[in-house]
């Protein structure tokens, strides 16, 4: 699985500021087997370099190998690299062996080497003066020997680390131990990290910084998101499977939040106590984030005093973050979208709130904090900020906002939402707007021009990130199909001409379902396991240029829907949700 630098928008070479840094930096590399290592770069090094150090202090081999960073393959110059960047080493697929484990992945004598200390904090953000206080807590107990204790439930590894009175003050959730990564403690193996996860459009391995995103999103604590951080952390409790631990220290790159102490979550409490303006404010959250696995384990609900008022006050904590922000529209999961307080309006200030949300200023923010973020998953941030400030702006509630970014699930079939038909007509105008430009431009010559679009979540044996090429002539719309493979890799085409399909027309039948069962049956197989949930729309392939039209469209086609629904042309239904939650 030959890497190179992607033709497409999104494969590009840097996407976030292309400010060069020629100073001393300070980089995680980490191998996708999960290995770690910490390593200051100088201006001269270069990515033979960073090579050869792993290869010397981690023993892996590096032959045919690429470093990456997000989007980016990097070639060999690291000057656009940032200070506390993870990079990720992947292998070409004929020179991997996914029974090869890594032979020396840490270790006291690696620590010391890389001069780090048990834990540091990737990025230097103004929002992560709590996290310092609280590594800076959990390190003291460390040395008092107080050692975290694993979190037995959930499908991925996870630990709570205290300080030096044996309190609980964080969760720390590896990257590699996520399911289906190489070193999930719980059996749920078979994928390297980089490749499609639990849910397609989140690549294993990538649930740590989507936790992070959403807490910087979180602007004012107005969700009451606990602060998170990225992290390097060393410690002997972390799993590598297929290797005998013997009580070395393992580094592991991994998200870091504060542990907030609770009652119960909202899966053991009825929800009619809930704050209408919490069950909003999360609502709000999970919408701009697309947030696909909103069950009610992931909603903390804590009491606080009320002064002796008539009834018990509770407070609802937002947590696990992990699969929002899709490479792709996906289905999202909201356990509040049936609760009363969902139908209820949106209060003044919390239409406020969502007019004040600029889509465009957080995509940048989200690049300088978080620079190895994928651009598909800002562009699904701004799709879905848009939709929420238009549908609120048109005096929709939270439910009604909900209800049409749900897909429908109907005589077994699950069939695209309101919003991914709309977007879909969008693509269609501007595939329209593309093909009309490419007739008017001058041609070159006769031959056929060849566009290649980056499959982000192609799950395939032969390459990490493989790209299809689309051949064709004059007058031929490059964009006249959109084709998505499901797990049988059958095709699904969208046709561009004509009227806009009907959302029974565009249903896709679900050939399997999500049975994770017993965690203490061994091993289980990533390919046999995830589900074939449809992607009807991506946004990964389109230019820039195209990017823009496609909103632009997007914009007038969604005000014309909602001035439909308004006065009544389209009205709400009852739903048939499928959905799926995932337990980390």
């Amino acid at each position: 699985m030959a890497l190179s630098v992607f033709k497409s928008p999104i494969g590009r070479e840097y996407h976030g500021n292309d400010r060069k840094h020629t100073g001393r930096r300070r980089v995680f590399v980490q191998t996708e087997s999960g290995c770690v290592l910490g390593m200051d770069l100088d201006r001269n090094d270069n990515v033979h370099m960073v090579k050869r150090r792993l290869q010397i202090a981690l023993n892996v081999p590096v032959e045919e190998s690429s470093l990456t960073f997000g989007d980016m393959v990097l070639k060999n110059d690291l000057s656009a690299i940032r200070n506390d960047s993870p990079l990720l080493l992947t292998r070409n697929l004929m020179h991997r062996s996914s029974s090869t484990p890594c032979l020396s992945p840490s270790g006291r004598d690696i620590q010391q080497r890389d001069r780090s200390g048990p834990i540091e904090i990737l990025g230097q953000s103004s929002r992560f003066t709590r996290t310092k206080e609280l590594v800076n807590e959990i390190v003291t107990g460390l040395k008092a020997g107080v050692d975290p204790i694993p979190v037995h439930g959930g499908l991925g590894g996870a630990y709570y680390f205290r300080n030096s009175r044996g309190e609980c003050v964080a969760i720390v959730k590896p990257t590699d131990e996520e399911p289906y990564a190489p070193n999930n403690p719980k059996g749920f193996v078979g994928k390297i990290l980089g490749q499609p996860g639990l849910k397609r459009s989140v690549r294993v391995g990538e649930t740590g910084f989507r936790e992070v995103a959403a807490y910087l999103l979180d602007y004012d604590h107005f969700a009451n998101v606990p602060p998170t951080a990225l992290v390097k952390i060393t410690h002997s409790i972390f799993n590598v499977n297929d290797f005998d631990k013997k009580k070395k220290h393992f580094s592991k790159i991994a998200s870091f939040q504060q542990f907030v102490s609770h009652d119960f979550d909202a899966s053991d409490h009825g929800t009619s106590s809930f704050p209408v303006s919490a069950v909003h404010r999360i609502g709000i959250l999970d919408i701009r984030i697309l947030n696909t696995d909103r069950h009610a384990g992931n909603l903390l609900v804590r009491k606080v005093n009320n002064g002796g008022k008539f009834g018990q006050q509770v407070e609802l904590i937002p947590i696990d973050h992990g699969l929002c922000l899709p490479e792709s529209l996906e289905d999202p999961y909201f356990e509040w979208i049936h609760w009363p307080q969902a139908s209820i309006p949106f209060s003044e200030d919390e239409l406020d709130y969502i007019e004040s949300l600029d889509p465009y200023h957080d995509s940048e923010m989200l690049r300088n904090e978080l620079p190895m973020i994928r651009e598909a998953c800002l562009r699904v941030l701004t799709l879905c900020t848009i939709f929420l400030k238009q549908a609120a702006g048109y005096g929709l509630c939270l439910a009604e906002i909900g209800e049409m970014m749900t897909r429908e699930f109907r005589r077994g079939e699950e069939e695209p939402s309101e919003l991914e038909v709309l977007c879909m007509e969008a693509r269609r105008a501007t595939a329209e707007r593309e093909r009309e430009m490419y007739v008017l431009s001058p041609k070159p010559g006769s031959q056929e021009d060849v566009f290649q679009f980056e499959i982000d979540c192609d799950d395939s044996e032969s390459s990490i990130n493989p790209t299809l090429p689309f051949h064709f002539g004059f007058g031929r719309n490059p964009l006249s199909k959109l084709v998505e493979e499901d797990e049988n890799d059958e095709d699904v085409v969208l046709p561009a001409t004509g009227k806009v399909p009907s959302v029974s027309n565009l249903s896709m039948s679900l050939n399997k379902s999500l049975s994770l069962g017993d965690s203490s049956a061994g091993h289980r197989s990533a390919s046999e396991q995830l589900p074939a949930s449809p992607s009807f729309v991506k946004v990964a392939d389109m230019t820039d240029e195209g990017w823009g039209v496609f909103l632009e469209k997007f914009q007038g086609l969604l005000q014309h829907a909602l001035t439909d629904r308004k006065s009544g042309g389209v009205g709400s239904r009852q739903r048939q949700r499928l959905g799926t939650s995932c337990r980390f």
